[in-house]
């Protein structure tokens, strides 16, 4: 079977009408609004590789107002609307569509309010999410989820896609924690869904349905957060093994002895070769699979799971089991993983980073499965990724400018998510559908689903203006 194709390279020059030019100045100011080529080829993709569309014109709106008045302009002008905060997704989600206005909230950055005795936060949805956790860390909460990209990705895009994080397993990703929207309708409308109260069943829950819409059904503008307590304390450890069977043994025994660690991720050999190579941490390179695990909590609770993760790692054949001595180098295990993207780019110009999702006991299955994949199309693929909680990331090392290549890789994937699907995973865990994404999505939902999916669509968006060709055609 021919595998869907990865939507196509292209960049297309558009001038927006002077009328709707002229409306989002009277909202934002001429020093707002960018219409020359060159300034917008920054807004023509986004961290997904090998798709690139121009947009017409991109505006910075700084308050809810003004987001509603540009959707107003650019309904009222029939022009298709893109949301994007830092540019981070890896689906595409974010790419702008052709003679598409592009709103960026990147500007929209306030942390608005930190309520601590209601373990809240309140922040526009341009708020950088390590901000956010800087932000509760000074009342001594936590914002847990953690996607890769918190350095830099916003609140806005991180509810938009329901990111995830090395922490998910144990705290959930960022659905979890929303408790309130503020959202732009398609037509301009300004709406609020959810609460500040912790128990709130008044009605549909509304603003679920926006978290992970990908801004299909609405714009995002402010949320609401909840936050949790700090933990007392922390303990990281490296686990090393000689086989990935025996890694995804160890993940296994760990949740049945009924440890819920905060972080269970996982490199494999190809992937800790570049890290090391690339971080200097002292990873070995000829291990199959290395494992980071860490817990937090009470001081007691911590040093108690830790030494029974220590026990269990080894009972499944870990080679060696190294605890960090402090905080400075359990920081220096973490960035193990943090920076497993990272170091991986450095090996070819294009890195195609993809997710997806399968049962804990499908996990070393998949990896092999990965892995023979990639040598049967002759292939680079590094896998890592959140083992604790089933979600891989393949990521593909290539170049964009080899068309028999990327020919391969296109099979390949079809191959992955085709497998994935079989052994009753998901096309995604926390990257989103988005464009790079969307051929599979039918298969995994099945047809009544999916079309009734396109009707909420349909039914908040009549136009098709917001985000369009997203998760759908």
């Amino acid at each position: 079977m021919k595998p869907p194709a990865r939507p196509n390279v292209r960049s297309v020059d558009v001038a927006l009408n002077d009328s709707l030019l002229t409306a989002l100045t009277a909202v934002v100011g001429s020093d707002r609004l960018l219409t020359a080529a060159d300034d917008l080829i920054p807004y023509s993709f986004d961290g997904t590789a090998a798709i690139r569309v121009r947009p017409g014109a991109v505006v910075f709106p700084l308050t809810t107002d003004e987001v509603a008045a540009c959707v107003r302009a650019a309904a009222e002008a029939g022009v298709p609307i893109v949301t994007r905060g830092s540019g981070t997704g890896l689906s595409g989600g974010s790419v702008a569509a052709p003679e598409a206005l592009v709103l960026c909230l990147a500007r929209m950055n306030r942390i608005l309010e930190v309520d601590a005795e209601n373990l809240t936060m309140r922040a526009q949805a341009g708020a950088v999410t390590m901000k956010i956790d800087e932000a509760a860390a000074r009342h001594g909460l936590l914002y847990p989820p953690d996607p890769g990209s918190m350095r830099i990705s916003t609140i806005g895009g991180n509810v938009a896609e329901n990111s995830g994080g090395l922490r998910g397993l144990k705290y959930g990703v960022t659905r979890d924690y929303v408790m309130a929207l503020e959202v732009v309708l398609a037509d301009g409308r300004i709406t609020r869904f959810g609460s500040a109260c912790v128990k709130d069943v008044a009605g549909y829950s509304l603003k679920d349905l926006f978290v992970g819409s990908e801004g299909t059904l609405g714009i995002i503008t402010e949320v609401l957060i909840k936050l949790v307590p700090k933990p007392a304390a922390r303990r990281t450890m490296l686990a090393l093994f000689d086989t990935m069977e025996s890694a995804a043994s160890a993940v296994s025994a760990i949740i049945a002895a009924k440890i819920i660690p905060c972080t269970l991720e996982f490199l494999d050999r190809t992937t800790a070769s570049c890290v090391e190579d690339y971080a200097k941490v002292g990873l070995p390179t000829d291990c199959e699979a290395v494992l980071l695990m860490e817990t937090d909590g009470h001081p007691a609770a911590v040093a108690d799971e830790a030494e029974r993760m220590a026990a269990i790692a080894a009972a499944q054949g870990a080679r060696e089991v190294r605890t960090a001595k402090d905080d400075a180098e359990a920081t220096n295990l973490a960035s193990a993983r943090r920076n497993a993207f990272s170091a991986l780019a450095r090996r070819r110009p294009t890195t195609i980073l993809e997710d997806v999702t399968v049962p804990r006991n499908r996990l070393a299955e998949m990896v092999t499965f990965i892995a023979e994949t990639a040598a049967r199309h002759h292939l680079q693929v590094g896998t890592f990724g959140h083992m604790g909680d089933g979600n891989l990331h393949p990521t593909f090392l290539t170049d964009e400018r080899d068309e028999a290549e990327m020919a391969r890789v296109h099979h390949a994937l079809d191959e992955i998510v085709t497998k994935t699907l079989e052994v009753g995973g998901t096309i995604t865990g926390e990257h989103g559908v988005g464009l790079a994404k969307k051929p599979w999505l039918r298969q995994q939902m099945g047809d009544h689903s999916y079309e009734l999916m396109r009707e909420v669509k349909r039914a908040l968006d009549p136009k098709g203006l917001l985000n369009p060709g997203k998760i759908f055609d």
